[in-house]
């Protein structure tokens, strides 16, 4: 994957990390065949007159509620949505907070520069068997390497997820450079010292390990070798993870990979394979599978069309020898998005991410229409600003429940990306 090209993690303001999702190329491919329908309709209704404006607005805190009832009994989750249900409901939640919909492991993502997150984790803790805090960067300073982000780790926190239930594997960015870490046998074996070391001082439970949008800027996995070298770092990572039983879990330290989604029929060097998924899988407990960000600002459209999600799960799980080809389904973590986003539709291009805050204030002072698009099975809204009109895809109960069942079918797990930024009835269908 390319360097940065939006940050749909962070806040809108200055701007996901340094695992972005590529920006979708514009040849033809499962791409054109998803999303020429959805332009169309934009346009279409562009020209219909649908309005609104988006003003970022300040933090204004909701009070979370509870309901004897969940979103299902509510009737909520349903492709005729409005407005006016969506603010009267999204702060509702059920009491029955430990009762899980999806049977599956649920990884969840919590930023710093989210805070919301951290409470939710708290709250739903009995819905996630794993938490992941964005809190680690692996760097080459001169002629070491330093593991940045210590200053993030909260005792009591963790050992609060820990005391009910939940594994704590925070994130790991690689960001060293692949020369010292692959070809420096001894820079190999500091940097998975660093790692192994941290887990065990702060009692964690093993890590997510980010490296691969990395190597790809490099062109570390346009080399053969290089390749080769870059997966037996990983493999050797989560061998000495493997070595050490968690405090908290009576387990092994985990190890969950994150890796990107296929984005065209014909894989390139820069995608993850299934020959790289079975040459891991053993020395692995999971695959953070980066199923969001299918368009951007240059190619405005859904945020995972369900098609590309279906897509990504097929190419992923056909490696030859690996009969039946879902024996590894139980290791992906299938992402799902609890972020939106906001394209400009006319005068250039441009847009990025929206939170759930951004999302219900501008509900609350336009109402749109949302519209249900049939081919990539989202939600989306047109609204316009000083003569310049946007399209915001944002998640909802539908969306998400149709790709939980996807989910399900395959028998893999979910990442979220991430719990603070979504809207609070999203946890009902987990």
């Amino acid at each position: 994957m390319p360097p940065r090209r939006r940050d749909r993690r962070r806040p809108r303001d200055p701007s996901p990390p340094p695992s972005d999702a590529r920006a979708p190329p514009s040849a033809s491919g499962i791409r054109l065949t998803l999303l020429a329908p959805v332009v169309v309709l934009l346009l279409v209704l562009a020209a219909l007159g649908f309005s609104g404006r988006l003003s970022r607005s300040p933090p204004h805190p909701q009070t979370l509620q509870t309901t004897a009832h969940s979103v299902y009994e509510r009737g909520l989750v349903k492709r005729d949505v409005s407005s006016r249900e969506i603010l009267a409901e999204h702060t509702r939640i059920s009491e029955k907070r430990s009762q899980r919909q999806f049977p599956n492991p649920v990884l969840a993502y919590v930023t710093p520069w989210n805070s919301k997150g951290y409470d939710m984790a708290k709250l739903f803790s009995a819905k996630l068997t794993h938490i992941s805090p964005v809190w680690y960067d692996l760097k080459s300073d001169r002629n070491m390497l330093v593991l940045e982000g210590e200053h993030n780790f909260d005792a009591t926190w963790v050992s609060e997820l820990q005391s009910n239930g939940s594994l704590v594997v925070p994130r790991v960015v690689l960001e060293a450079f692949p020369a010292v870490i692959l070809l420096e046998k001894m820079q190999k074996a500091k940097a998975i010292d660093l790692i192994v070391s941290e887990c065990r001082d702060k009692g964690y439970d093993g890590i997510v390990l980010e490296s691969w949008s990395r190597w790809a800027v490099y062109g570390v996995l346009d080399d053969p070798e290089l390749r080769y070298m870059a997966l037996q770092f990983v493999k050797q990572l989560g061998e000495a993870l493997h070595s050490i039983s968690s405090k908290s879990s009576n387990r092994h330290l985990e190890l969950i990979y994150v890796i990107p989604a296929p984005r065209m029929q014909e894989l390139s060097n820069q995608d993850f394979r299934p020959e790289d998924l079975l040459q891991l899988a053993d020395a692995l407990d999971g695959f953070s599978l980066m199923t969001y960000d299918f368009s951007g600002p240059q190619n405005p459209g859904p945020n995972a069309p369900l098609k590309w999600v279906q897509h990504s799960l097929t190419t992923l799980l056909s490696a030859k020898g690996s009969s039946p080809s879902r024996n590894h389904s139980r290791m992906i973590f299938l992402g799902i998005n609890f972020y939106g986003n906001d394209f400009l539709l006319s005068r250039g291009s441009g847009g990025g991410a929206i939170t759930g805050r951004d999302f219900v204030h501008l509900l609350e002072k336009y109402k749109p229409s949302l519209q249900w698009d049939e081919k990539s099975l989202e939600h989306f809204f047109i609204y316009s600003h000083e003569g310049v009109r946007h399209a915001v895809f944002f998640p909802t109960l539908m969306s998400l429940s149709l790709r939980l069942d996807e989910a399900r079918n395959w028998g893999t797990g979910l990442s979220i990306w991430e719990i603070g930024q979504g809207l609070d009835y999203f946890f009902d269908v987990l």
